[in-house]
C-alpha cells in the first residue's frame, strides 16, 4: 500500500525510477527487519519514506555526478527537516504520485511501455496482472517495464509535472494509466477478492488531483466522473462472503449517493468545457450516468445507453466497446439481436482468453433457453477467468443451467 509514495518521494530525491524503486524496497526489507524487534512505528508511512530518503541521499553522495543535486537535496532538507513522527503530507504525497505519473509517460516511451511502467510503480500491480489489463503475453509487459526504465534513465528525464504542449502530448497516456488503475482495483485480475480498494482510491484521487491541474481539459473531468460512478458501487458490488453481486441485483440503496452527486458535477464540468463530440472518458460517464439515475435496475434507459455506446464505438472502436454495447442492445431489444454481435467477436485475437465474451454469450444463450449451450459458455468462462471470486459465481451460473 505505500510502495507507491515511497517510490515517489525518493524518486524526486535520485530522479531515476528502476533506483528508487530499488530503495523503497531496501526500506521495506529493513521495516522487516526492525518492527519486529523494536515495534511498529505509529506512522509506518512516514518511516518507510524517511527511511527511503535517507539512503537516497547516502547513494547521491557517493556518486560524484550528483554533487550539485546532493547539496540541493541538503539545503531542502536542512530548511524542511523530516521527522519520521510527524505524518505526511498529504498534498505532497499526491504531488509526487502526479510527478511519477507523467515521468512513466514520458513520449521517450513507447504508449504501451508508458503505461505498464506507470501500473507498476504506482499501482504495484504485477506483470501478470498488467499482462491480462492489456490481453497481452506477461513476458511482453516484463520486457517493456525493463525497457522503460532503462530508457527513462539513460535519457535523464526529469521528474516534474510539464506545462504547456508537452504536458497536452502525455495526458492521453496519463489518464489511460489512472483508468486501468481504477479497473485493476474495481474488478481484480486474479486473487481471491473481487476488489482492491487501495487501488481504487489512488486512482480516484490521482483523477481528482488532475482535474484540479487541468480544469480546462473535458476528459479529465470525463475520466474523474467515470471513476465517481464507479466508486459509488463499491459498497453494494459484493456479497457479505465477498461474492460478487451482479448489477440487476445489487442494493442500491447501498450506491453511495455523495460520490454520484462528484460524478454528475464532474461531467457537468466536463460538458461545459468539450467543443465537438465528448470524448471516450465522458461517454463512459455518462453511461455511468444512466445506471445511477435509475433507482431499480428496470428503470434504467437502456435505450439511451445503446446510443451512447454506438457513439463509443464510433470515437474508440474496441472488441470491448463492442461486448459492452451487446449487453446493452440485449436489454433494450432482446438478448437474440445482442447474440448477432457478440458472435461476431468470436474471431477478434485482443479477446482470446478474455473470460466475459463466453461469459456474455452464456447470459444470451441462457435468456433464449439455449441451456445447455449456455452451461458450456459459463464453463469455459470460469476455465478462463483467475480471479477465485468470478470463477465460483461461473460456476455457479454453469449449475444453475442444469
Amino acid at each position: 500500500m505505500e510502495s507507491p509514495r515511497v517510490i515517489a518521494g525518493v524518486a524526486r530525491i535520485v530522479r531515476d525510477v528502476a533506483i528508487a524503486e530499488e530503495l523503497a524496497q531496501d526500506a521495506l526489507v529493513a521495516a522487516l527487519e526492525q518492527w519486529p524487534r523494536d515495534g511498529v512505528p505509529d506512522n509506518p508511512g512516514a518511516w518507510l519514506t524517511a527511511t527511503a530518503k535517507h539512503r537516497a541521499i547516502d547513494l547521491v553522495r557517493r556518486r560524484e555526478r550528483y554533487a550539485r543535486k546532493l547539496a540541493e537535496v541538503g539545503r531542502d532538507l536542512e530548511a524542511t527537516p523530516y521527522h519520521v513522527d510527524e505524518p505526511a503530507d498529504p498534498d505532497d504525497i499526491d504531488d509526487d504520485l502526479l510527478r511519477l505519473v507523467f515521468t512513466a509517460c514520458h513520449p521517450v516511451l513507447p504508449a504501451e511501455s508508458r503505461i505498464a511502467l506507470t501500473l507498476r510503480l504506482l499501482g504495484g500491480l504485477t506483470t501478470a496482472e498488467i499482462a491480462r489489463a492489456f490481453l497481452v503475453a506477461e513476458t511482453t509487459v516484463a520486457q517493456r517495464i525493463v525497457r522503460a526504465k532503462r530508457t527513462l534513465a539513460a535519457k535523464g528525464v526529469a521528474f516534474e509535472v510539464p506545462y504547456g504542449p508537452e504536458r497536452d502530448a502525455r495526458l492521453g497516456s496519463v489518464l489511460e494509466v489512472i483508468y486501468l488503475i481504477f479497473n485493476e482495483g474495481y474488478s481484480a485480475t486474479a486473487g481471491d477478492d473481487l476488489l482492491r480498494p487501495a487501488l481504487c482510491e489512488d486512482a480516484l484521487r490521482l483523477a481528482r488531483v488532475l482535474a484540479e491541474l487541468m480544469p480546462k481539459e473535458p476528459e479529465v473531468h470525463g475520466l474523474a466522473s467515470l471513476l465517481e460512478f464507479q466508486a459509488s458501487r463499491s459498497a453494494a458490488r459484493t456479497g457479505p462472503n465477498g461474492e460478487p453481486v451482479l448489477l440487476g441485483d445489487q442494493n442500491r440503496t447501498r450506491w453511495n449517493r455523495l460520490l454520484i452527486a462528484r460524478g454528475v458535477t464532474a461531467l457537468g464540468r466536463a460538458d461545459a468545457v468539450a467543443t465537438g463530440v465528448p470524448g471516450p472518458y465522458a461517454l463512459q460517464a455518462a453511461i455511468a450516468a444512466c445506471h445511477a439515475h435509475a433507482h431499480r435496475y428496470e428503470d434504467t434507459d437502456w435505450a439511451r445507453i445503446v446510443a451512447l455506446y454506438g457513439l463509443l464505438a464510433a470515437r474508440s472502436p474496441s472488441p470491448v466497446v463492442e461486448l459492452n454495447r451487446a449487453v446493452a442492445v440485449s436489454m433494450a431489444e432482446g438478448p437474440g439481436p445482442a447474440l448477432e454481435i457478440v458472435d461476431r467477436l468470436a474471431g477478434e485475437s485482443a479477446l482470446r482468453g478474455y473470460h466475459l465474451l463466453p461469459s456474455v454469450r452464456g447470459d444470451l444463450l441462457a435468456r433464449l433457453g439455449r441451456t445447455s449451450e449456455a452451461r458450456a459458455e459459463f464453463e469455459r468462462a470460469a476455465s478462463l477467468a483467475r480471479n477465485e471470486r468470478e470463477r465460483e459465481l461461473l460456476r455457479a451460473r454453469a449449475q444453475d443451467c442444469r
